[in-house]
């Protein structure tokens, strides 16, 4: 009779650790649907969020163009030579590029405030300076001169947003607009390379690049 009820309760042991192996066996199988749900959930909204950017970049570049405003757009960021807004090694506007400026941001806000996808779901609206490695060289010491181009990389970007925030843009999203904007200076560390070496004209310029709420 000892040897029975041992048997018996050995058996009892087997259907718990089967039955412990089953479950962990499921919750395991869950991890893995709900992993790749939300695998194949975050791809389907970048490639979806790709797209829309891609369509409102496009859209922009068109009502440029049929504006006769020179500017280069590449995947949502807007690339503005600084020719068009300064005089040499200077960060105050010209004439000429105020008046670039006063067609240049009702178009841009317009655009990107009338694309209902943009309009709810673009975060911020970063306006970046930069200038080339050739400015100011041999006046200072190679620290001295990156960090004089900083500090007029961010004036100019800081002059244009200033600007650019005074021109007969809708005025409706002034409060969501002044939420969006940041102002920063890159001085030459993002040179434009053509073959290879830098383009001192193409690397002055003054970027506006627009960052959406699910890149985070």
């Amino acid at each position: 009779m000892e040897i029975k009820r041992h048997k018996e309760e050995g058996g009892e042991n087997n259907i718990f650790w089967i039955t412990m192996t089953d479950l962990m066996t499921a919750l395991v199988l869950v991890f893995i649907v709900l992993f790749f749900y939300t695998y194949v959930t975050s791809s389907y909204e970048r490639i979806q969020s790709k797209l829309e950017q891609d369509r409102a970049s496009k859209a922009l570049q068109e009502t440029l163009k049929n504006q006769n405003i020179n500017a280069n757009v590449e995947a949502g960021i807007v690339k503005i030579s600084d020719l068009e807004l300064f005089n040499i090694n200077s960060y105050e506007l010209s004439d000429k590029g105020k008046k670039y400026l006063d067609k240049f941001a009702p178009a841009y806000f317009n655009s990107l405030f009338s694309n209902d996808y943009l309009n709810k779901n673009v975060e911020k609206i970063i306006i970046q300076g930069h200038t080339d490695s050739q400015t100011f060289r041999g006046k200072y010491s190679a620290d001295e001169q990156y960090m004089k181009n900083m500090e007029l990389s961010l004036k100019r970007a800081y002059e244009v947003a200033n600007y650019m925030t005074g021109t007969q843009y809708n005025k409706s999203n002034g409060d969501k607009l002044r939420k969006m904007i940041i102002v920063e200076g890159a001085s030459y560390s993002s040179p434009v390379l053509v073959n290879g070496k830098e383009d001192f004209n193409k690397s002055r310029r003054v970027e506006l690049k627009i960052i959406m709420k699910n890149n985070h």
